[in-house]
């Protein structure tokens, strides 16, 4: 029966003998010969194969070449069309290369770096864009501490901005500054306040934008270049330009005023520009008819002169003569142009009379 059989009976078909393999497992004898083979083997690599002639030496310099073929391989490496290689010898700057492949000496002699210089980066100066939200535009949020400048006429104006800026040269961008973003927005903070410190508040808001971001960028990029930085500049752009909050009611109605202002000084200068030219041309006429008048009458005087003259001349040739003609003018002027009746002494009783305006007017 199966309940009397002997534990080290060989016949046992239920496979419970432990001193037989099992079925799917390893005998436990063959794994013993293999850990020892293993064991052999790294004996006879450790030892140079001393143990079997110079199969071992040789297989031992044939791995060490491969090793060191691989090794020399891993040098190898490619630079990407948007990056730069940056190659570090002893973990200092060596130099640069270009996209494409190439080679440095394997680890740990040098390293590569390879930073993208071609990706645009932006820094918000000012303000802080929010994430957007569904159904929601992007909030702002504005950084008090950033954007609050004096202008060139002494006003404060509160600006936000964006600055865009690439890697130029990546050695210098990895090497020369700690931390590139921080760097770009104290130098920016620093260039715009120095632009708008020349530029009045009216030709910030209003006007001249496109002059203080020409001048800031300009100055940002000479910054950074003095920096050594690595780091190309490809624009500025002024997002908003007011005054301060606080204030803004009191800044509109100066603005006011000052428009006023020049309304007025325009409607004057109209007016002036009007009344000027007619007051002049007025001036003009009454010089030009006192000097016409001025003309006339010291013509008239001198011909008056030239004539009592030419009279007095020929009065002392013949007194009594010039003087009998000068009474006769001067009864013809007197009564050329009055009534006169003329009456004959010799004629007694009834006058005859003449009515010489009345002849004259019928011829």
């Amino acid at each position: 029966m199966a309940g009397n059989k002997s534990p080290w009976d060989n016949s046992n078909d239920d496979n419970q003998n432990p001193w037989q393999p099992q079925r799917g497992g390893e005998d436990p004898q063959n794994m013993e010969d293999l850990l020892r083979k293993s064991q052999d083997k790294v004996r006879y690599i450790m030892n140079g194969g001393k143990n079997r002639g110079g199969f071992g030496r040789k297989s031992f310099w044939g791995i060490a070449a491969v090793i060191g073929l691989l090794w020399i391989l891993s040098g190898f490496y490619q630079v990407q069309p948007q990056e730069q290689g940056v190659v570090l010898r002893f973990g200092r700057y060596a130099y640069t290369t270009a996209p494409g492949l190439h080679y440095h000496l394997p680890y740990p002699i040098e390293t590569v770096l390879t930073p993208n210089v071609s990706r645009e980066n932006r820094i918000e100066i000012g303000f802080r864009s929010e994430p957007i939200r569904r159904g929601r535009g992007m909030p702002v949020r504005d950084i008090q501490a950033e954007n609050i400048a004096l202008t060139g006429d002494e006003n404060i104006v509160e600006v936000n901005f964006t600055v865009t800026w690439k890697v130029k040269n990546a050695g210098d961008y990895l090497f020369n500054i700690r931390d590139p973003e921080a760097t770009v927005r104290t130098a920016a903070e620093s260039a715009m306040r120095d632009s708008i410190g020349v530029t009045p508040i009216m030709e910030i808001i209003a006007d001249d934008r496109k002059g203080v971001q020409e001048r800031a960028e300009k100055t940002l990029q000479a910054l950074l270049d003095k920096y050594k930085a690595g780091i190309t500049v490809t624009s500025v752009q002024l997002t908003k330009a007011d005054a301060p909050t606080q204030v803004i009611d009191a800044f509109n109605d100066v603005q006011r005023a000052k428009a006023d202002k020049e309304r007025l000084s325009n409607e004057a200068e109209a007016y002036r520009n009007d009344i000027l030219p007619r007051a002049r041309g007025e001036a003009s006429q009454i010089i030009s008819e006192a000097e016409a008048y001025k003309s006339r009458v010291i013509d008239a005087a001198k011909g008056d002169t030239a004539r009592f003259v030419s009279v007095l001349e020929e009065y002392l040739k013949d007194k009594e003569v010039v003087a009998r003609r000068m009474y006769l003018e001067t009864m013809e002027d007197v009564y050329g142009h009055v009534d006169k009746v003329i009456v004959d002494k010799k004629v007694g009783g009834v006058v005859p009379y003449l009515p010489l305006p009345e002849v004259n007017k019928k011829k």
